[in-house]
């Protein structure tokens, strides 16, 4: 595997004689401060989160080049993450220190919106000024660019980035680094595609990854095709839960697994941001580094959309759906009469540990108020902490994630400050909150079929059919129980499962209907709802990548789109499956949350 390293932008770009930017993602020194990158569709860019759990992170530091001596108003955007549930004065505070002053107003506690906050005047000589971000809280304060103005007037308008460079030549573009965009990549790879896989973070892995940390679910080995899935005892962890400390997830190993594949080129921390297109096709991917801001453009035949989110199917207005499909347009038993938009949620997972001593925690109360009643009485929560079930999970997102965020912290203070009989709790502190949160469902993609309830519980097997889904029927709902202590702002899940037999996923749910050279892979793949409640968790969206990957490398060979696999080369694509791309006669070592017992397997 090769390795792509941005180079670094230069930073302080003026536009005008009046403003002078800094975007805080690219300071060289990030001190406790964390990129996050998770809204920058929205944003334009990342920003930077002190994410402390409550105690104070360290200054991040960057540096620019100031032309001119004088007076400067200094200028933060910024925002009060705890707006759209209080009027208090919010937690996410910081102050703007330059060249080691530290200016008067205290950031990020007021307001509604993102806005930008005026920290101070300040007195700069010609030369290098320093910036500095300083954390007062631990509490998520944000900050997205800092900016210098020799005019009391709010900045304008935002810095143009340089046009893109090129990425290289490659085969097949995979977009998204969890585990069904690792298949796809490595499995393309082996085959002898070009492969460039674009990651938006540092760390492979997605939802499996540290930062999120769920593990593995599903069957590998099951089903017509029981060489794939070698691949995930490849790289799989090797052991299973939800919310374990980071090592569990084994992230170096998948690192090396990715590494060790000469026709893969890895593009970390890249967030593809927008398509140029022809005609039907798509002609190339901009991508850009989430701390330098460096744009580079991916060009070729093939892609593979596996963002989860269906990004890249999304900016080449690929046909999606999102929510769930009324009853009668696929006559599915279990969908509602009325369509809606309700989705699963996404879950900010988190534990505490066990100090030996009496450990203390800030009063954190910001309009989600608990009492004995309400309050859950954990030391941890892992999937059942899920939010935003009826938000949209692209437009709503930071609403969603820092509402996981609050139920944490609001919980954990009432536990540690006035829950009677708190012992369980006195030498307990958080050790770990997840400020990347984990999605379960947003857009799926619409390929040449829509796989359905119907299809699962009838055992409609077609043509196509490839990698075995195995998991249940797993939807998740609001917890009734959490309903009652807190209507319309629920926090707590439950899930309903319907056991299923295994089912091959049909090939023409991994490529769209409408974008002619889009592959997708994960939990964005062509299918209702309901489907996506089996056919979502990571080692089925894993072996449904290995397929992509061989798809891409018969397209590759024939010069041909992915509805000609189906069309003329299924024969083909049936004997890869035969073989598997992984390592053959490893033993199994994903034998843990493998799902309910299934019903029959299928030959």
């Amino acid at each position: 595997m090769k390795f792509h390293l941005a180079s670094t932008m230069l930073m302080g770009l003026s536009l005008a004689a009046s403003e002078l930017w800094i975007e805080t993602e690219q300071f060289s020194q990030k001190g406790g401060w964390v990129v996050d990158q998770q809204f920058m569709d929205f944003m334009g860019s990342p920003y930077l989160l002190a994410h402390g759990m409550g105690k104070p992170v360290e200054d991040a530091v960057g540096q620019l080049n100031v032309k001119t001596a004088g007076t400067y108003f200094v200028w933060a955007h910024t925002y009060n993450w705890t707006s759209p549930w209080t009027d208090k004065e919010g937690p996410g505070r910081f102050q703007i220190a330059v060249n080691g002053e530290l200016l008067p107003t205290v950031l990020g506690c007021r307001g509604k919106s993102w806005e930008w906050q005026i920290a101070g005047t300040v007195v700069i000589p010609a030369g290098k000024t320093t910036i500095a971000l300083h954390d007062l809280t631990g509490f998520d304060g944000r900050c997205d660019a800092v900016c210098l103005t020799t005019t009391s007037n709010p900045p304008t308008i935002r810095p143009v980035p340089r046009p893109p460079a090129p990425a290289g030549e490659f085969d097949f573009v995979v977009c998204g680094g969890g585990i069904a965009g690792i298949c796809a990549a490595v499995s393309a790879a082996r085959l002898g595609c070009r492969v460039a896989l674009i990651n938006d973070r540092p760390i492979l892995g997605g939802c499996n990854s540290s930062e999120v940390r769920v593990h593995l679910g599903g069957r590998i080995s099951i089903g017509p095709y029981p060489e794939l899935g070698n691949l995930l005892k490849e790289f799989g962890p090797l052991n299973g839960g939800n919310a374990k400390p980071a090592t569990q997830y084994e992230d170096e190993k998948k690192a090396a697994f990715v590494a060790a594949e000469k026709n893969i080129t890895l593009f970390p921390n890249y967030h593809v941001r927008s398509v140029i297109m022809d005609d039907r096709r798509i002609e190339s991917v901009i991508a850009r580094h989430i701390e330098t801001g460096f744009d580079i453009a991916f060009t070729a035949p093939l892609f593979a959309d596996c963002t989860g989110d269906g990004t890249v199917g999304y900016l080449a207005k690929a046909d999606y759906r999102m929510g769930r499909e009324a009853r009668d347009e696929f006559n599915e038993p279990g969908a509602p009469e009325k369509g809606d938009k309700l989705t699963m949620g996404s879950s900010v997972q988190w534990y505490s540990k066990d100090c030996k001593t009496e450990t203390s925690f800030p009063e954190f109360s910001y309009g989600l108020e608990f009492n004995d009643q309400s309050c859950e009485k954990v030391t941890m929560g892992e999937w059942t902490w899920e939010t935003g079930m009826n938000f949209d999970q692209i437009n709503d997102f930071e609403r969603i994630r820092d509402y996981g965020l609050l139920v944490v912290y609001s919980n954990w203070s009432y536990l540690k400050n006035h829950l009677p009989n708190n012992e369980p709790y006195r030498t307990r502190s958080l050790d770990w909150v997840a400020y990347i949160a984990g999605k379960r469902e947003s857009r799926r993609l619409i390929g040449d079929y829509v796989l359905t309830e119907n299809d699962l519980r009838e055992q409609k097997i077609y043509e196509d059919g490839t990698a075995a889904t195995t998991w249940s029927i797993d939807l998740h709902y609001p917890d009734p129980k959490n309903t009652e202590h807190f209507p319309e702002r629920e926090f707590k899940s439950i899930a309903k499962h319907q056991n299923i037999y295994p089912y091959p996923v049909p090939y023409r749910c991994l490529y769209s209907c409408n974008t002619d050279n889009l592959f997708m892979a994960g939990r964005n793949i062509s299918v209702t709802h309901i489907a996506l409640g089996t056919t979502r968790v990571m080692r089925t969206t894993g072996m449904l990548g290995e397929v992509v990957g061989m798809a891409a490398d018969i397209c590759r060979r024939h010069q041909s789109l992915p509805r000609s696999v189906y069309e003329k080369y299924l024969d083909e694509l049936k004997e890869l499956m035969k073989k598997g791309t992984g390592q053959r006669g490893l033993p199994n070592n994903q034998k843990y949350n493998q799902g309910g017992t299934l019903q029959k397997d299928i030959n």
